[in-house]
């Protein structure tokens, strides 16, 4: 396959992930920001948000003039905002940008998948007096374009590179959702294995806070059903990180970057199909008492750079350079 094929594929992928994410974040926050808390609080809570996309000084030096942050600021820069190139409007309309490159890569059913989201898109943002109705069809249009490209594309490296761009990018957001989540709390829950009796330890608004996190990456139900108990940091940690049959999490993400890594390798990506084997093993045979132990926030940090390593090394071996 063509490194330039390759590379719209993989970004398509990508941007459409990034915009699901990104629409799931802002749904829980919005949500959470109606809990009882002071201005500060809430505050606090929007510039998280930001900073999961490391938008903060994006953000502040679009609205220097504003005395104080804003959630109709936030909610608008993270939409719509044509300066931020991961908003939601960015995103989408970058992952058609990609489709229509590769257009004939392509099946009919996957491009007008991508190309009617991104017809309705400038309707949908006018009428978004509903945010939360709106964060819905974003996450509705991206579900349909993965289910669309699993029904219908062909299982050859069209399709893995499709696949590394997805998981690679939940992967990191997993982990980014997870890490800010982890800070905000942290002062107030002890950050000790899991024991019956963490719940103890959690108060009403920290119960709310991580179960939105579950939420904003569907795993609130999962968590119900996997652990029968109160929510507590270590369990959520457990399985968003380690958990091979949750979905989103970061070890089952990892399953599938390493195994579209091996689906598409060439001469020259050795070096990065051992990084991601490596990421892979650490979290496979982890357990987290021990990633708790050594601190949470060193391990996702450490994760986060490798990510950001490993989508290095992909467009090293198999896409266009930069400037290309």
């Amino acid at each position: 396959m063509l490194s330039r094929t390759a590379d719209h594929l993989y970004w398509m992928a990508r941007y459409t992930e990034r915009a699901e994410n990104t629409a799931r974040m802002l749904d829980v926050a919005l949500q959470t920001s109606m809990l009882p808390q002071s201005k500060r609080e809430t505050e606090q809570a929007w510039r998280a948000l930001l900073g999961i996309s490391e938008l903060e000084d994006a953000f502040d030096a679009r609205h220097a003039d504003h005395e104080r942050l804003e959630a109709k600021d936030v909610l608008d820069f993270m939409v719509r905002d044509p300066s931020n190139p991961s908003s939601i409007v960015a995103c989408l309309t970058a992952a058609r940008e990609n489709a229509r490159a590769v257009r004939g890569v392509l099946t009919t059913e996957v491009w007008e998948t991508q190309n009617a989201t991104w017809i309705e898109l400038p309707e949908r943002v006018a009428e978004s007096v509903d945010p939360g109705a709106f964060f819905e069809w974003v996450k509705h249009r991206c579900h349909l374009a993965r289910g669309v490209t699993l029904g219908t594309m062909l299982n050859d490296e069209a399709l893995y590179f499709i696949h590394l761009g997805t998981f690679l990018e939940r992967a990191d957001s997993t982990a980014r959702l997870l890490d800010v989540k982890y800070h905000r709390t942290r002062d107030a829950v002890s950050p000790s294995a899991p024991s019956p009796d963490d719940h103890e330890v959690l108060t009403q608004r920290e119960f709310y806070y991580w179960a939105a996190l579950l939420r904003s990456v569907a795993g609130f139900e999962i968590y119900r059903k996997v652990y029968r108990d109160s929510i507590t940091p270590a369990r959520v940690a457990e399985l968003l990180m380690l958990r091979a049959d949750m979905p989103r999490s970061l070890l089952a993400c990892m399953e599938q970057v390493v195994a579209n890594l091996k689906a598409v390798r060439n001469d020259l990506s050795a070096q990065t199909e051992r990084l991601a084997g490596k990421m892979h093993a650490e979290l496979q045979f982890a357990r987290i008492e021990d990633v708790l132990e050594a601190g949470l926030d060193a391990t996702l940090d450490r994760f986060m750079k490798n990510v950001y390593a490993l989508g290095n090394g992909i467009s090293r071996d198999f896409l266009v350079p930069l400037g290309a």
